[in-house]
């Protein structure tokens, strides 16, 4: 069965099947590193022992997405060189290095601060422990700047030049770690972690305020997540769609497969919202479409040009079916998001915000889009860059170790199998702690007597030792 599928196919479903596992835990660990901060800096700041408790409730929770995000990029480094060394050697000369800045500068960040924002507050006071905590939140920023820059360098290639034996080599950093898509794909993803866990603490906050409408965490929990959402997510739109004219111009065969164009459109493009992607008859069967919007929003004007799919080599075309879908699968809740935000604006405005149930429960059902919307966005770069792995230059083909099917096969039933269960039992933990309610904070696990940061309510924190309060 491996043997007629074949290496390359199998290693291309590993990779995917791992990255996807990793993606979900890096996207909620960089929203979350930044909320805590927030959470922290306004308890700070006010005094609010709300703000506290919020705190330490998410902090177990990011503790786990870390740590469960550090397995799953370890075990994809690895597959570097067992299914795709020839890609590393290849590619070696530029994307190692890169890599390596991300765990010099943003991973040794983390892990070294880490430890002082979940268990040092009462030991080296509250200004510190804030210094900590922006500090993990920070590297959870440029730990995700370098990984874009690497993978944007795969889709827009600059910067380098090609030696004697094949290998891609820096002729000019500056160029290839802010490559043409970096500065958007880096945004974009940005955006996506913040909304991400915004729609994770509210859908939260709503669990439990349906339960006891009276809990004042999950009030202040699901409040700040739908500002955020109502603000974040009509610039997340802004800037998918700036990526999007980004792609037009550096990868436009990623476009046509999206947007599902086949056939070139001389006097301006549909816009095509649904249908089925027929690529054996090279058609969209069954296509709902609104004429010239897709030149329009494409290149503002709706009588532009477009290029088809018929005017790039069949060998050459990505799989325009998984593109075509994740690409609307990812618009599509995007859009929800936007309307979640608008319904929560509107009942804040109107009043009983936290007690219109049909608000609570749409937020409890939306919670895990932003992760499905991660996964479709992320399925549709890689995907869509098919069939090369660094744009234009090298295909997957050309990329893949000299490995058996069967190796490659054996190796991704013995990833499916472990991953259920590890990460499996992950997630199925973090959830066991999103199903309780935030409670006031024990500071009796945490460090003892050491220290004991309380605060009186109203009151500002100006000293490093303060009075026990508990």
């Amino acid at each position: 069965m491996f043997d007629a599928m074949g290496a390359e196919l199998l290693a291309r479903i590993q990779f995917a099947f791992t990255i996807s596992f990793h993606i979900i835990f890096p996207a909620f660990s960089i929203g979350l590193a930044s909320y805590l901060a927030v959470l922290n800096g306004l308890w700070l700041r006010t005094g609010d022992q709300t703000y506290l408790t919020l705190f330490e409730y998410w902090k177990k929770i990011f503790a786990m997405a870390f740590a469960m995000g550090v397995v799953s990029g370890i075990v994809m480094s690895y597959q570097f060189g067992t299914n795709w060394s020839v890609f590393s050697d290849k590619t070696g000369p530029i994307l190692g290095p890169l890599m390596g800045y991300e765990v010099l500068s943003a991973f040794f960040l983390e892990a070294g601060f880490l430890g002082i924002m979940l268990f040092g507050r009462h030991r080296v006071g509250p200004g510190l422990h804030m210094f900590a905590t922006a500090v993990v939140a920070f590297g959870t920023l440029v730990s995700a700047t370098w990984i874009l820059s690497v993978n944007s360098w795969m889709q827009t290639p600059a910067g380098y030049g090609i030696n004697e034996v094949g290998q891609f080599v820096p002729q000019d950093w500056w160029a290839i770690v802010f490559n043409p898509s970096f500065p958007y794909r880096l945004v974009h993803m940005v955006l996506a972690a913040f909304l991400t866990v915004a729609l994770v603490v509210g859908g939260v906050g709503a669990f439990h305020l349906l339960r006891n409408p009276a809990d004042v965490g999950s009030k202040r929990m699901f409040s700040m997540a739908m500002w955020m959402a109502i603000i974040v997510t009509p610039i997340q739109i802004f800037a998918g769609d700036q990526h999007g004219l980004n792609t037009l111009e550096h990868q436009p065969t990623k476009v046509m497969a999206m947007e599902g164009h086949f056939d070139s459109h001389p006097d301006g493009a549909p816009l095509i919202l649904f249908g089925i992607p027929n690529s054996k008859e090279k058609r969209i069967d069954y296509a709902i479409k609104i004429p010239k919007l897709g030149s329009l929003i494409l290149k503002h004007d709706p009588d532009a040009p477009m290029d088809g799919l018929d005017t790039v080599p069949d060998e050459l075309e990505p799989p325009v079916g998984i593109v075509f879908w994740s690409f609307r699968i990812m618009v599509g809740l995007g859009f929800a998001m936007l309307g979640l935000g608008m319904w929560g604006l509107v009942r804040r405005w109107r009043g009983g915000f936290s007690s219109d149930r049909w608000l609570l429960r749409a937020s409890v059902v939306m919670a895990p889009s932003g992760f499905v919307a991660v996964l479709a966005g992320w399925v549709t770069t890689e995907v869509g860059r098919q069939p090369y792995t660094v744009y234009g230059l090298l295909k997957t083909a050309d990329s893949l170790a000299p490995v058996a099917a069967s190796a490659v096969g054996a190796s991704l039933v013995a990833f499916i199998i472990v991953y259920f269960f590890v990460f499996g039992a992950g997630a199925f933990y973090i959830l066991r702690l999103m199903a309780k309610p935030p409670a006031a904070p024990n500071h009796s696990l945490d460090d003892g007597p050491i220290r004991t940061a309380g605060i009186a309510p109203g009151s500002r924190v100006k000293s490093r030792s303060l009075t026990p309060s508990h």
